[in-house]
This record gives C-alpha cells, structure tokens and sequence, in this order.
C-alpha cells in the first residue's frame, strides 16, 4: 500500500511540474522503461480534469444560488439596488 501511495505522490509532483530537472528526468525514464506507469499517469490526469470540472460546476452553482438570492429576495432589495447603480450609466 506505501508503494502505491508513493507512487501516486510521485506522479501528483510530475503533473503538477514540481520536480527539478534531475527528478523529472529520472521520473519520464521511469515512465519509458514502464508503459504502465505511463498509463497511471494518463489516468491521474483524466481524474485531476473530471474533479476541476466537477469542481467548477459545483462553485458555478454556488454562485448562482447567491446570485438568485440576493437579487430576487426582498430583504435583499436595498443591496440590489446599489449593485445596479455601480453599473449603469451615469
């Protein structure tokens, strides 16, 4: 099990270009010799992409919820207002 966690660090630090130069040649000879790490690294990318996208749909609800709220509510109508004035001609 410490093998594998190890390896996903190693693989987290070689996507997120964290290595200096030495390790991060030592890391894509690695990947060279062994077409399977290779593969779990195409994975661990795949996984990174699929959770920021998730990640970015979940604050775009977020802040649409808030949008909602405080642009729709009444007890909100004061704040509202002033939001709009920022942004109209004047």
């Amino acid at each position: 099990m410490m093998t594998l966690w190890n390896e996903t660090e190693q693989i987290e630090l070689h996507l997120l270009g964290q290595y200096d130069t030495g390790n991060a040649l030592v890391f894509e000879a690695r990947m060279l010799i062994d077409p399977e790490l290779g593969d779990r690294v195409l994975w661990q990318k795949k996984t990174y992409g699929i959770i920021q996208t998730y990640s970015r749909r979940q604050l775009k609800k977020e802040i649409e919820a808030v949008h909602q709220k405080l642009f729709t509510q009444t007890e909100h109508v004061s704040f509202s207002q002033k939001i709009r004035r920022l942004f109209t001609d004047q």
